[in-house]
């Protein structure tokens, strides 16, 4: 008789079946036949699939289990407890190669026992899909094998979005932190710092809410802002999405603002902005201008129960960011009025994306003035406080 699995405690919390996906290199199917048969039992007793799993439990397993047992989780067989890697693996195709995963880590910002928050470069996609085996999941699998349990990212940053990531260590981690993404009810805080093509008007923060959906233009999808009453979602395609957004200073006719996110949508930040005549520099699919160095978007703060994890971007030259805008800055936005949403939508009837790559409209573009701050905050430069 086989020697039944003992639950770890970075694995408790786990369902049943998520347990045995991590243990075993087999197909769903073959495992919930284990378990509906009885084959399967958690300290003696039966089960079901969905049956949560707890620190110390005897899981038992059928004798002729072992030969397809992972004696160590490796690398190249481990997911997170919802699968995600393995899931893009799937869709491409494609598993890690060694070389991938020998690369090395990004910066760790910070590290706790259930807890990793890295610093994610522009450029490197946090899980492998088509045309890039290359990804920051890989690298964890090769930095962690063996691992009780392999860190999983909770949340996503865009492939040429840099900044702070959100890495749990232990299945608990990953409930409480998914737990709280989800419900937005401040227990994380995400702020973003970004650079737009025009002079933004917000010098003081104000909420933006809109009904994002995808739009398929050029045989590309985005996410476009769709007219009509904001509060009332009219499509099962459409997603509420809020923000609080700030304008910290302008130079040369591109504004440098802080955004916290309110929810979580594909592309939020981009799509919002962009649909009111303030496309990010370097997002040419949401009409921005191109700039070589790419994407001028980063995660720039976390707040993870009142522990404050910040890091500044590595942006050169005069999108250099010196230090971070006063965590309290948005705070206390002001609504949008509707006044000001018809602006923006009058203003930018003729520099919708798609037309900006043939017939540029002056206001996504980069006009040399205009170099007056925009607003008067207290911010901290190497220990000192400045006003601008």
């Amino acid at each position: 008789m086989s020697q039944p699995l003992v639950v770890t405690p970075a694995e408790a919390g786990q369902k049943l079946l998520q347990f045995l996906v991590r243990r075993f290199d087999l197909p769903h199917g073959v495992l919930h036949r284990w378990i509906r048969t009885g084959q399967v039992r958690i300290n003696g007793g039966r089960v079901k699939a969905f049956d949560r799993v707890e620190e110390g439990d005897e899981i038992r397993i059928p004798p002729f289990a072992e030969q397809s047992r992972q004696p160590a989780i490796p690398a190249e067989k481990d997911s997170s407890t919802i699968s995600q890697v393995q899931a893009a693996q799937k869709i491409s195709g494609q598993t890690s190669s060694q070389h991938t995963r020998s690369k090395s880590l990004p910066r760790i910002v910070a590290e706790t026992e259930e807890l990793l928050v890295f610093c994610k470069p522009s450029g490197l996609p946090v899980h492998p899909g088509s045309g890039h085996a290359d990804s920051l999941t890989a690298r964890i699998e090769g930095s962690y094998a063996g691992a009780d349990f392999m860190p999983a990212p909770v949340h996503r940053l865009d492939r040429d979005t840099s900044g702070l990531l959100l890495v749990a260590k232990t299945y608990r981690m990953v409930r409480k932190l998914s737990d709280a993404l989800a419900s937005h009810d401040g227990h994380v805080v995400k702020e973003y710092l970004a650079w737009v093509a025009g002079n933004c008007p917000w010098t003081k923060p104000i909420r933006l809410s809109d009904r994002l959906a995808k739009q398929a233009q050029n045989g590309r999808e985005r996410m476009a802002i769709q007219t009509g009453t904001t509060e009332k979602i009219h499509s099962s395609k459409e997603q509420q999405a809020s923000l609080t957004v700030c304008c910290i200073t302008r130079i040369h006719g591109a504004s440098l603002v802080l955004v916290r996110l309110h929810t979580g949508r594909t592309h939020q930040i981009r799509a919002q902005l962009s649909g009111r005549g303030f496309p990010l520099l370097g997002d040419v699919k949401y009409g921005g201008p191109h700039l070589s160095d790419g994407l001028k978007l980063h995660a720039a703060r976390l707040v993870l129960d009142g522990t404050v994890y910040e890091v500044l971007p590595e942006w050169k030259g005069k999108f250099h960011v010196a230090a971070m805008p006063p965590v309290s800055l948005l705070d206390n936005p002001l609504p949008e009025s509707a006044a000001e949403r018809q602006n923006f939508k009058e203003n930018t009837m003729n520099c919708h994306p798609q037309d900006r790559e043939h017939s540029p409209h002056p206001k996504c573009h980069l006009p040399a003035h205009d170099q007056k701050p925009a607003s008067r905050h207290r911010i901290a430069y190497h220990g000192k406080e400045k006003t601008r």
